[in-house]
């Protein structure tokens, strides 16, 4: 009798704890499917957010002139044309102001990754006196707004007679004054402090001078900083406006996107008159406010266009400087 009633307690705590297992289980299961759902409901908005405002600047260019006052075209065009693709690269001179553009970036980049990485490797390696207050100055250009040292920077290379001219962005970033320059000396100066000091005591045993440590061993070896400063460096040139229209280097003969972008929007009734479009469709356009607004996008998406493309085969390498570099946010 004592044992059937020993099973019988056993039994009923088998049970039991069988039945608590199924209730935490299901406990679980429930706060995994919320999260889930809130998870779900967070994301699609924020992606709703980004993504709205794109696709619907490219249906928008998509459309046809005359379809743009149609309150019952929503999102998918009536009428599909190209035409206010051709009237924005008309406006910009959209080809050669795109070869200038990316040939002013790319020396620009070489440029800052030659001269901030020579600092952050002194700053890191060449220690010498009063090298922590220098670099505290470099620090607080990060934080100093352009706008504050622009009118010093325009009346230096006015009496070097060099406004007007290419040459004086190049000598800008050629300086280490390049835009957020400070940042860049930062990343290199955090990635030559990782690397192992016996990679140069070997190479100043071989007897190499510290240029050489600099070029060949040292620079080779920070691959990660060196993606991450030439990408952001090419992309930060791409979008300036406000040191090519102070050093009024944006010309005729050599256009900018940035610069044909800035001034367009001014009047771009007035832009549209100069491109002489009118031909494709009609001039009594200009009264529409609203085609106005397709071109201003249009021609934006244009010059976006080129950094999109760029990041689908960046992609990878962009990350992983990203992670080896150590910058967030």
């Amino acid at each position: 009798m004592n044992n059937n009633n020993a099973l019988s307690v056993r039994e009923q705590n088998r049970l039991e704890a069988l039945r608590r297992g199924k209730i935490v289980k299901r406990k679980k299961i429930f706060q995994q499917t919320i999260f889930s759902i809130f998870r779900f409901v967070i994301l699609f908005g924020l992606c709703f957010i980004i993504i709205y405002p794109i696709l619907q600047q490219v249906l928008m260019a998509f459309r046809a002139p005359q379809d743009i006052n149609d309150p019952t075209v929503i999102w998918i065009p009536r009428t599909w044309s190209i035409t206010n693709f051709k009237i924005g690269m008309a406006i910009l001179n959209y080809w050669k102001a795109l070869g200038v553009t990316i040939v002013v970036c790319l020396i620009v980049m070489l440029l800052q990754l030659f001269s901030t990485g020579l600092a952050g490797y002194a700053f890191s390696r060449l220690k010498f006196k009063y090298s922590n207050i220098l670099f505290i100055f470099v620090v607080a250009t990060i934080v100093i707004p352009p706008q504050a040292v622009s009118l010093s920077q325009y009346l230096f290379y006015r009496d070097l007679k060099l406004v007007g001219s290419y040459a004086s962005v190049f000598l800008m970033n050629g300086l280490g004054m390049g835009i957020r320059s400070g940042i860049f000396i930062f990343v290199f100066k955090t990635f030559f402090q990782g690397l192992p000091k016996e990679l140069e005591e070997s190479a100043q045993i071989d007897g190499a001078s510290v240029f050489r440590i600099f070029w060949n061993i040292m620079l080779p070896n920070a691959r990660g900083a060196i993606i991450t400063v030439a990408l952001f460096s090419f992309v930060w040139q791409w979008n300036d406006s406000y040191f090519v229209s102070i050093f009024e280097v944006s010309t005729p003969e050599f256009p900018l996107l940035t610069m044909k972008l800035m001034n367009m929007n001014d009047n771009i009734a007035t832009a549209i008159r100069d491109a002489q479009v009118y031909n494709i469709v009609g001039e009594e356009i200009r009264k529409n406010p609203l085609f106005i607004a397709v071109i201003s996008n249009v021609c934006s998406f244009l010059c976006m266009i080129p950094l999109l493309i760029g990041y689908f085969f960046v992609q990878k390498q962009f990350v992983e400087s990203i992670e080896r570099s150590g910058i967030v946010g």
